[in-house]
């Protein structure tokens, strides 16, 4: 018997967004349920800037595989199937890695990645593994493995799957639609952290795409969609109230503030540590458009605020994620970002993906061993309380 969805039951983003997406009617959308992630508005963070602005922070860590790769992957490996694609490939510093592979499997196609070898976290290695990719550890850098797979599908009948395909960043502009959803409005300002640069310029696409009327793209209006923008109906925000775009890095992978790429990138923040973006250009109009800016942080501020998100408002990211906050939170305090901001932070990744870098920087935690008897249960607490 053929399944029929409820109305009640949502089917990932592809069926929700299908008329602003460059999809006919009866592509099968190739899913896990992605998208749809919780917009939390920070509590008790904020308060230590001592500035009125509201934070939230768009949780993407809630994607099927932890990540918002998944919002890419399902029309990248959905496009691929429609195209007869047999297999995929993408090079990886772990989240593409475990979405391409779970993608894979759900579509029945091979997937082929590659990483950088003692370079990725052991959640997302996980991943792929047990998705079944066939997985490959390159003696080199992201950078390198990115070279590889362009050189490999340029004589192989395969589909790249990073963010070089077009429809990856096609499926990660829904974010910014179900932000504007959630809001009733665009935020002022917008804070990704920047590796390849490709979701920061899928976000702005699509607050652009919302701004936008159909057929205006023919005018220069949408700079990146090259002419396949969805949207058939009235603006649903103002041209001018799009966001500030704000990209941040860590200091020691942060080829936009040196000006030029980075030769060995080095950051605790493994899925940011990217010397040469591949959005580069991209990235760099988006600031332009948008008005806003590149920012780079220690790796010490970016894991003092992971720890502080999740020992503060409950919310568990990995490392790279924490960079869009932590530069939200040193640009507040400083006057950069003016009281009375709205504000939307990425998170890119679940905690999860990177559990050793999360035991290290929890050990001082309380942790205790003792009896299993009620007085010392009780003892315990009342030590504590």
């Amino acid at each position: 018997m053929k399944f029929q969805a409820t109305p009640n039951h949502y089917t990932g983003l592809i069926d929700r967004y299908r008329s602003r997406l460059p999809l006919s009617a009866d592509t099968l959308a190739i899913s896990l349920g992605e998208g749809n992630t919780p917009l939390i508005r920070l509590s008790n963070l904020v308060k230590t800037t001592g500035k009125n602005v509201d934070i939230y922070v768009k949780y993407e860590g809630l994607n099927p595989t932890g990540s918002f790769k998944d919002r890419g992957m399902t029309m990248a490996v959905t496009k691929a199937v429609e195209a007869g694609s047999k297999a995929i490939i993408c090079a990886s510093t772990g989240n593409t890695s475990a979405a391409a592979a779970a993608y894979a499997a759900r579509a029945g196609i091979k997937a082929f990645v590659l990483i950088p070898e003692g370079k990725i976290a052991m959640g997302k290695l996980a991943q792929a593994m047990m998705y079944g990719a066939i997985t490959m550890q390159i003696r080199g850098n992201f950078d390198d493995g990115m070279q590889l797979v362009k050189d490999v599908a340029a004589k192989t009948n395969v589909t790249i799957v990073n963010s070089i395909n077009p429809y990856r960043l096609q499926g990660q502009k829904t974010a910014s639609f179900e932000i504007i959803e959630e809001l009733g409005r665009a935020p002022d300002y917008h804070a990704l952290p920047v590796g390849n640069a490709g979701n920061i310029t899928a976000h702005w696409i699509g607050y652009t795409e919302s701004a936008i009327q159909s057929g205006e793209h023919t005018t220069n209006a949408c700079s990146f969609c090259e002419g396949s923008c969805q949207f058939t109906g009235e603006p649903i925000i103002a041209k001018d109230s799009r966001p500030k775009m704000l990209g941040f890095q860590a200091d020691g992978s942060a080829p936009f503030m040196r000006g030029a790429p980075v030769k060995d990138p080095e950051t605790i923040a493994t899925a940011i540590r990217i010397g040469n973006p591949q959005s580069w250009s991209q990235a760099h109009e988006v600031m332009k458009e948008s008005g806003g800016w590149f920012g780079e942080l220690p790796d010490s501020e970016i894991l003092n605020t992971q720890l502080l998100l999740a020992s503060l408002e409950g919310v568990f990211c990995e490392p790279a994620s924490a960079a869009s906050v932590a530069g939200v939170l040193r640009d507040v305090k400083s006057g950069k970002i003016p009281e009375g901001s709205t504000i939307v932070c990425t998170l890119t990744g679940n905690g999860l993906k990177d559990p050793d870098t999360a035991m290290e920087l929890s050990k001082d935690a309380v942790r205790l061993t003792i009896d299993a008897t009620l007085d010392q249960v009780n003892q315990s607490i009342l030590n504590h309380l």
